[in-house]
């Protein structure tokens, strides 16, 4: 899943980066409020955390501005203001909910754990054949075996899970998955991509992941 963070604090946005790519989130910044409402307007995110006090256009205004487009992903406020009115405000203007600073990130979590499945139209869960991942819990399951993966595995396997049946390129993978634009890393695909097939595929039938030669991988069922 991939999340949007603007905050203009160096420290706690690369804080909250670090935590969130634990939970194997993929994570896209921006430390200001053109470059947050450029970003949301241009992408797509499955979650937009803004904090109030921005340069540029403020987090109020910027989620204002989101919900005016028409886009209807969850918003959740950071504040370092706790008077009520002010919270009020944020979710009068379209945020879905907020966390007050300093905050407990386990509570952070837990709050865009929920967030996620309220807004979610297809369930919790993505599967093919009798492979499954939970997205809340962030559990993968190769029929009754759970699935050892690190937080990246885990975003990847979920990546490709969402477009099965899809050929997908090193460079859309690298730009989905890890956040980069550039084409230089696309090996690291390439190596991300065998350990998932060893914890995942391997010695299993039917086997699921793929390579399509000069354009990329798919997941889909083998055919016979």
């Amino acid at each position: 899943m991939k999340v949007l963070l603007v905050e203009d604090d160096p420290d706690i946005s690369t804080f909250m980066r670090h935590g969130l790519e634990k939970e194997s989130y993929t994570v896209a910044m921006a430390n200001n409020g053109v470059d947050g409402l450029a970003m949301a307007t241009a992408g797509h995110y499955d979650l937009i955390i803004l904090d109030i006090m921005l340069p540029g256009i403020n987090g109020k205004e910027l989620c204002k501005r989101i919900r005016a487009e028409g886009i209807n992903t969850p918003v959740l406020m950071l504040t370092g203001l706790d008077a009520t009115a002010d919270k009020v405000e944020a979710l009068e203007n379209g945020a879905d909910d907020y966390v007050t600073k300093p905050f407990s990130f386990p509570e952070m979590i837990a709050r865009i754990r929920a967030l996620i499945r309220r807004s979610s139209d297809s369930g919790s869960e993505l599967s093919l054949a009798d492979l499954k991942i939970d997205l809340l819990s962030r559990r993968a399951f190769r029929g009754d075996r759970e699935l050892t993966l690190t937080a990246k595995e885990f975003a990847l396997l979920e990546f490709l899970l969402r477009h099965k049946d899809e050929v997908l390129s090193r460079t859309r993978i690298l730009e989905k998955v890890w956040g980069y634009t550039s084409e230089q890393n696309t090996n690291i695909v390439n190596v991300h991509i065998k350990s998932l097939r060893d914890k995942a595929d391997k010695d299993i039938h039917p086997r699921l992941i793929h390579t399509i030669r000069g354009m990329g991988y798919v997941l889909k069922i083998e055919e016979s």
